[in-house]
């Protein structure tokens, strides 16, 4: 059997609690793979390297798939993201969080089947500003026609090739019509000419959000500038359950970094609370993208096995406190691990 090398950075926080849980399911499912692990972050900064070394940027390019733990960032002062760096470094310019309804995990909501496709290098998110004087900074968005057409167009292939059928943009266009109305051009461009077959809708984001929340099971796809896409999704997370039950990956045309969505929560690191379902999740996405990249079934097979594993051990009540069970990391991972067939 074929095994792959990923690049795994365990990150900072609860990020090596929640990684360990998912090599240790990854073992017992004897998935094919072979870690590389590397540093960044906090973690990297305590081992006397920079925040994002190169190392481990090589590693990605090398290798061309990761998985990655949560990092600190932090606010208002401080280091850049090391998200947002490494978006940028690699060009992964494609967010995907795929947002379902999990038997076992109550909500307010049932039915939800989203994938919120997020532009991952531009917007506000470009980090341009200026102080132009004491009082007065200014932040600059910025959007380009080719990343606008790159976005849609992956969207749009993404959809297809998952069988989806609708594609809305969430914008505000009717006051950003510049920036947002470059991005909605684009969009309705690429539908057209090259997907008349998905159903197309366009929506402004503040009534598009209060529908979300009004019935989340109208809306299939969404697609949105980064800013946007950023807020919204962790809306979309809060219909089912929050950030710990829902995966994430960022993809470019040759790299894919695939990561826990929520954050590195330093308070509760080494406790044996944390959750380890959403790394695991995205360690479930990545496993079906070397599948598909790849072309090895055995992937696509230990991914369905895990998958299946950890939606039955919710589904028997064997969840983490954060779901309203009373499960450790560890013995989460064990509910897991035991369910596998």
């Amino acid at each position: 059997m074929a095994r792959h090398t990923v690049v795994l950075i365990p990150g900072d926080g609860i990020g090596p609690e929640v990684t360990l849980a998912v090599q240790r399911v990854f073992e017992a499912a004897k998935a094919p793979v072979e870690w590389s692990e590397q540093q960044a972050g906090i973690a990297a900064l305590t081992a006397g390297q920079e925040v994002l070394p190169q190392q481990t940027l090589e590693a990605i390019e090398r290798y061309q798939v990761a998985l990655k733990g949560p990092c600190t960032t932090p606010v208002g002062e401080g280091f850049t993201s090391v998200n947002v760096q490494l978006r940028k470094r690699l060009n992964l310019y494609a967010a995907v969080r795929p947002v379902r309804t999990l038997e076992g995990v109550p909500t307010h909501f049932h039915g939800v089947d989203l994938i919120i496709i997020r532009e991952n290098t531009e917007g506000l998110y470009s980090g341009v500003e200026n102080q132009v004087t004491d009082d007065v900074v200014m932040s600059m968005k910025v959007a380009t026609r080719s990343a606008c057409m790159r976005i849609a167009h992956w969207a749009f292939r993404f959809a297809t090739r998952r069988r989806r059928r609708k594609i809305t943009v969430f914008h505000k266009a009717n006051i950003m019509k510049m920036t947002d109305g470059l991005f909605l051009r684009c969009a309705r461009q690429i539908h057209q000419h090259e997907y008349p077959n998905i159903e197309y809708q366009e929506m402004i984001i503040d009534a598009g959000c209060m529908k979300l929340v009004q019935d989340p099971t109208q809306f299939d796809v969404l697609l949105l500038e980064n800013l946007y896409g950023d807020v919204v999704s962790d809306l979309c997370a809060g219909l089912v359950g929050g950030l710990g039950v829902v995966p994430g990956a960022n993809f470019g045309d040759h790299q894919a970094v695939f990561e826990a969505v929520h954050g590195s929560a330093p308070d509760l690191a080494g406790k044996g609370l944390a959750n380890p379902l959403a790394l695991l999740m995205s360690a479930v996405m990545m496993l079906n993208h070397l599948a598909d990249t790849r072309e090895d079934v055995s992937c696509r097979v230990t991914a369905e096995r895990i998958k299946a594993a950890y939606n039955c051990a919710l589904r028997e009540g064997r969840k983490t406190r954060d779901l309203g069970g009373n499960l450790s990391t560890e013995a989460f991972t064990d509910a897991v691990i035991e369910r596998l067939q």
